[in-house]
């Protein structure tokens, strides 16, 4: 019993440090760039009053977090789409895309945010390196994300021989989770969606 009580309080205790680690990054300024929060459900609130659709992407771990918000924008009602998907529609000039690229930039976010721009799309890029990444040249917007990614987790993590509890891009792409919930929680509001009707729009087929 003793040692299960153990394992408990430890596992209690990453919990909170993780938690902790992201719950951190709200709390740094973002100056001189607009709160991510308040960007992202502005930008999506204006493309709803408008009709328009919105497309998201990104890499790796940071793609699922926004795969995970695209669901749930489609869940308030909105047209949303991950790129790739088979059923994806064009863009166009009442559409936004929402792109991240948490070190700065990948090769495909900035072939995609280019094209989007060159089609009339608005593009909205999530980043935590926005003076020195190479897709913010193609952003309308940017919501910036004051996290340890790669770009610079060698620098963050300090002793060689220590182990990081979160490694890599791992705050970063908690910290996508954490924003995007809150912001399908503001969006909500905005938009006057209830939960049952969130709901209804969930799929059957599981």
């Amino acid at each position: 019993m003793a040692s299960n009580s153990s394992s408990i309080s430890q596992v209690a205790s990453m919990a909170t440090e993780i938690c902790t680690q992201i719950a951190s990054i709200f709390s740094k300024p973002t100056h001189p760039y607009p709160s991510p929060l308040d960007l992202l459900v502005t930008e999506l609130a204006s493309v709803a009053s408008q009709n328009g659709r919105v497309f998201l992407y990104g890499v790796g771990r940071e793609g699922l977090m926004l795969k995970a918000l695209c669901m749930r924008l489609f869940h308030l009602g909105l047209s949303a789409h991950f790129i790739f998907d088979m059923t994806t529609p064009p863009i166009a000039a009442a559409d936004l895309l929402i792109a991240s690229a948490g070190p700065g930039g990948f090769s495909t976010v900035d072939a995609l945010c280019a094209v989007a721009r060159s089609h009339g799309g608005r593009v909205l890029l999530l980043t935590a390196q926005p003076e020195s990444g190479s897709c913010v040249k193609h952003a309308n917007v940017v919501a910036y994300v004051a996290a340890q990614t790669m770009a610079n987790d060698a620098d963050v993590a300090g002793d060689a021989k220590s182990r990081p509890l979160l490694p890599m891009g791992s705050v970063y792409e908690g910290a996508l989770f954490v924003l995007f919930e809150m912001v399908v929680y503001k969006l909500g509001e905005a938009l006057g969606e209830s939960p049952e009707a969130v709901r209804s729009r969930h799929t059957n087929l599981e």
